[in-house]
């Protein structure tokens, strides 16, 4: 993983390489410029670099008002998945989120990410609900990860 470069966005190159990371992972819910700044103030963001590119991306989101449960999302672009990308990512934000004092780690997966569903069950995820934003055609789910 020597090769692999992992920062929190500093700029808005970088903020436009972590937006376009989760647009292409999550077309039905595309955040501008301006909705990454905004989750960049109340999250942990972090880019993953391979060789100068753009391979995938992070978001920790903090444990929400004392339930001690924090969302660790990780995101590779397709083209680079199956290369042990997403367990750095996915380990940092474990880590990240213990060290935020979460006692639960959830994360949310589109339907249609069928690597990504995967990825969450091979890491001890179990599903805990499936659901529509509004607007949406295709559902979510939310996943819990047993015996943090």
């Amino acid at each position: 993983m020597s090769d692999l470069v992992i920062q929190r966005p500093d700029g808005d190159a970088m903020l436009r390489d972590w937006q376009h990371i989760h647009n292409v992972i999550i077309p039905t819910h595309p955040l501008s410029l301006d909705d990454v700044r905004e989750r960049r103030e109340r999250h942990r963001l972090e880019i993953a670099y391979r060789d100068g590119e753009p391979v995938g991306c992070s978001t920790v989101r903090p444990p929400a008002d004392g339930t001690g449960t924090a969302t660790v999302i990780a995101r590779v672009l397709a083209a680079h998945r199956r290369r042990g990308y997403g367990e750095v990512l996915h380990e940092r934000g474990l880590a990240h989120a213990r060290e935020l004092g979460a006692r639960v780690i959830e994360t949310v997966v589109l339907s249609c990410n069928e690597d990504g569903l995967r990825f969450a069950l091979r890491h001890g995820y179990t599903e805990t609900e499936r659901y529509l934003l509004p607007g949406d055609t295709v559902p979510w789910i939310d996943l819990r990860l047993s015996g943090n």
